[in-house]
C-alpha cells in the first residue's frame, strides 16, 4: 500500500484544527445573530412605519380637505412600497458589512450606474415624479372627469408613469404625466345646468315666469341629482323675433348635462299644457295676383 501525501495529511489536519476551533464558530455565530437581528429590526421597522402611515391618513379624515379613498389608498401603497425598499436596501448593505464585504465599491458603482441611467432616462423620471405629485397633491383620481389639453373623459387609471383617459366615445388616451402641465377636473364641484326658454313677444312674460318658477319647485323631489332649488335668472336676450329666458340649476357633478335636458322636457310640457307657443320657423306662402307663380317667404315668428 501507498503512504498517503504528506501534502494532503497536513491540509487535513489544518483543516480539522480550523473546523474545530471554538473562536471560528463564535465569530460565525456572531455574523449569524446579526444577520437574524438585522432582519427582526427591519420587519419591525416596516410594519411600524406602514402602520404609522395608515394611522396618519385616518387622521386626515378628520381635516376639511380631504383625500377620496382610491387616491388615499393609492398614496398609502405607494408611501408604504418607498419606506419597505429603502428598509431593505439599508438592511442588504448592513448585512454586507457583517459579512466584511465591502460595500463603499458596490456603492460606488451603484452611484455612478444611477446617475448613467438618470442622464439616459431624464423622461423617465420626470414622468414618475409628475405621477407622484399627482397622487400626492389630489389633483384627479380615478373615475374622475377630466379635460388635460385636448383630451378629456374619464380617468381610467393613474400610474407613476401613465395616465389614461377613455373618452366617452370609446376612445383611450394614454399620457405621460411628466407632460401633463394643466388639468380641469369637473367631478370635485358641483354642477350647472342651464336651459334657454325661447318665447314669442306676445307671452305673457310675468305669467310664464310664474309658470316655470311653479314647476321648478317640483324638480328636486323627482331627481336627486338637483342641488337646491333651480331658479329662473331672467331675460337672457331679446332676439329678432323671441325673448330668451334662462333657468340654471345648480347639480351634483356631471350631472347637469342630464338635468338640463329633463328640465327642457318638463318646460316644453308644461308650456304646451298651458297653451303657451314658443316661436318656431315658419314658411308663409303668398300667391300673386299679377303674376301666375308662387313665392316663398320662411320668417321666424313667435306664436
Amino acid at each position: 500500500m501507498e503512504k498517503p501525501l504528506p501534502d494532503i495529511e497536513k491540509e487535513t489536519n489544518i483543516l480539522i484544527k480550523k473546523l474545530t476551533n471554538p473562536e471560528l464558530w463564535i465569530n460565525y455565530g456572531l455574523i449569524a445573530l446579526k444577520i437574524i437581528i438585522i432582519i427582526i429590526v427591519s420587519n419591525i421597522v416596516i410594519r411600524v412605519g406602514k402602520a404609522a402611515i395608515g394611522r396618519i391618513f385616518k387622521r386626515r379624515s378628520n381635516v376639511p380637505m380631504q383625500f377620496s379613498e382610491r387616491r388615499e389608498a393609492t398614496l398609502i401603497k405607494l408611501l408604504q412600497n418607498i419606506l419597505a425598499y429603502t428598509v431593505y436596501f439599508i438592511a442588504i448593505v448592513t448585512i454586507l458589512s457583517a459579512l466584511s464585504i465591502d460595500v463603499k465599491g458596490i456603492l460606488a458603482g451603484a452611484g455612478i450606474l444611477g446617475l448613467a441611467v438618470g442622464f439616459g432616462a431624464q423622461n423617465l423620471v420626470k414622468d414618475i415624479i409628475g405621477g407622484f405629485f399627482i397622487i400626492f397633491e389630489d389633483q384627479f383620481s380615478v373615475g374622475d372627469y377630466v379635460r388635460i389639453g385636448e383630451f378629456e373623459g374619464t380617468v381610467e387609471e393613474i400610474g407613476l408613469r401613465t395616465t389614461k383617459i377613455l373618452n366617452w366615445t370609446g376612445e383611450l388616451y394614454i399620457l405621460q404625466n411628466g407632460n401633463i402641465t394643466e388639468v380641469t377636473n369637473f367631478s370635485l364641484h358641483n354642477s350647472v345646468a342651464v336651459v334657454d326658454i325661447y318665447l314669442g313677444y306676445q307671452a305673457d312674460l310675468k305669467k310664464v315666469e310664474a309658470l316655470i318658477e311653479d314647476l321648478l319647485k317640483t324638480m328636486p323631489q323627482k331627481y336627486e341629482q338637483i342641488v337646491g332649488t333651480p331658479s329662473v335668472l331672467g331675460v337672457q336676450q331679446l332676439g329678432a323675433s323671441e325673448i330668451v329666458l334662462r333657468v340654471t340649476a345648480e347639480t351634483l357633478p356631471l350631472q347637469n348635462s342630464f338635468i338640463a335636458r329633463e328640465l327642457r322636457k318638463a318646460i316644453k310640457l308644461e308650456l304646451d299644457a298651458q297653451q303657451v307657443e314658443v316661436p318656431y320657423q315658419r314658411i308663409v306662402m303668398m300667391q300673386g295676383s299679377d303674376h301666375q307663380q308662387n313665392n316663398h317667404f320662411g320668417d321666424r315668428q313667435g306664436g
